[in-house]
């Protein structure tokens, strides 16, 4: 037994110095032109389903059956994963196929994966096959809506696959979208803003209820910090940063001026809530709850003839199921923007759910036209310097005779 012991030893050892010396020599091929043996691919492939069957274990699956939530996958399918997966009526680039390994075309691929499974993927990643991990792991949110887009992928006809991608624009070729299509050409908004529309509609209204937010109408500084804080990482997503990150800084200031430039949007078809939740949500938003520390919201949000701070969001009119998941994002500690945050992120740990559904009715029932007449900010603060109202024309006429 001792020498069946040192034999297998010895010959261990010599594989493993006959492999470092192939290694140290460069004669093992690692050109992706060279392809994997079949056994090879095999094993690696192998590893792969038993590793993220076992990783995926407990991973609880929400309902993943919400339109909006398809939607919002299909918008970010469309831009970071066409290229490589494909989709109904889209065939992968001709140069991801000469990859090793290749990417798979997807659609009838989905249906051997489990929603837990095809999360874990998304959301870590797979190494050595240039499947990356997701760009904010803080937004599992994000993730599991595109988790619902590929599962509703796999029966998907190409011309609804053309609807949710490209919503207004089903009428021009549906080519990959990369954030490297989004610097700016000589036109600076033009490539930029048919992008942008895809997801936030043309108009700036949003597509869908409360898969993308409304933007018309919005504060133009708001709207720039917001875009600068996902190009910086300081507001996480997964689907707006790598987008942000590319953009010039001229291009941001000309994005934001443009969407507040364009008149207030409200879409009448979502359902009515209940009139005691909009009760509720007005007395929360007008009144707060002092006993539990819960300021109230119009002094920030509006609607409201004073000034505001325009870094503060008018969300008046804004969708219900948008403005409830942005609480539940402040409340876990997983969205951050504006150097405002930290005042969100106290306010909303204190809401219960059901307070945050009645607070994201209440504004989502408000006419987004009132929003942008009343709710306009006329004075931005500065930390540095202390807030004065603006002088009525008596202290003017005061002031001169001083």
């Amino acid at each position: 037994m001792k020498r069946v012991v040192a034999a297998v030893a010895l010959l261990a050892a010599l594989a493993g110095t006959g492999a470092f010396v192939l290694v140290s020599l460069g004669l093992v091929s690692i050109g992706a032109s060279s392809g994997h043996w079949k056994a090879t691919g095999w094993v690696l492939h192998y590893a792969m389903r038993r590793a993220v069957s076992t990783q995926s274990m407990g991973i609880k699956v929400p309902p993943l059956d919400d339109p909006a939530l398809v939607l919002k996958g299909a918008g970010h399918y469309h831009t970071s994963c066409l290229a490589c997966h494909g989709a109904p009526g889209e065939e992968r680039s001709l140069i991801v196929q000469q990859m090793t390994p290749e990417p798979p075309f997807l659609p009838p691929r989905i249906e051997h994966w489990e929603p837990q499974e095809l999360f874990w993927i998304v959301k870590n990643g797979v190494k050595f096959t240039a499947m990356p991990a997701w760009p904010a792991q803080q937004r599992d949110d994000e993730v599991w809506a595109l988790v619902a887009f590929l599962q509703a992928m796999s029966n998907m006809s190409p011309k609804r696959y053309r609807q949710l991608a490209l919503g207004g624009q089903v009428d021009q070729p549906a080519k990959p979208v990369t954030p490297d299509h989004l610097r700016p050409l000589q036109d600076p908004l033009g490539p930029v803003l048919a992008n942008c529309s895809r997801c936030h509609a043309e108009d700036g209204g949003g597509r869908g209820e409360g898969a993308f937010p409304r933007l018309a109408g919005q504060n133009e500084a708001y709207l720039l910090g917001a875009l600068q804080a996902y190009a910086s990482g300081k507001r996480h997503s997964g689907i707006m940063q790598p987008i942000a990150v590319r953009l010039e800084p001229d291009v941001r200031k000309a994005l934001a001026q443009h969407y507040a430039e364009l008149p207030p949007v409200s879409r009448t078809d979502a359902p009515e809530p209940l009139p005691d939740s909009l009760a509720q949500g007005r007395s929360l938003a007008e009144r707060g709850v002092r006993e539990r520390g819960i300021p109230s919201c119009v002094h920030c949000h509006g609607p409201k003839e004073s000034p505001r701070n325009s870094m503060y969001p008018n969300i008046a009119g804004q969708y219900a199921p948008y403005l409830k998941l942005q609480l539940e994002l402040f409340t876990s500690g997983k969205r951050g923007g504006t150097e405002y945050a930290h005042i969100m992120h106290s306010a909303a740990q204190r809401l219960t759910p059901e307070q945050m559904q009645a607070l994201a009715d209440y504004y989502a029932s408000l006419p987004a036209e009132e929003t942008a007449a009343r709710g306009k900010p006329a004075l931005t603060l500065n930390r540095r310097e202390p807030i004065r109202p603006e002088p009525s024309a008596q202290d003017a006429s005061n002031q001169q005779q001083r």
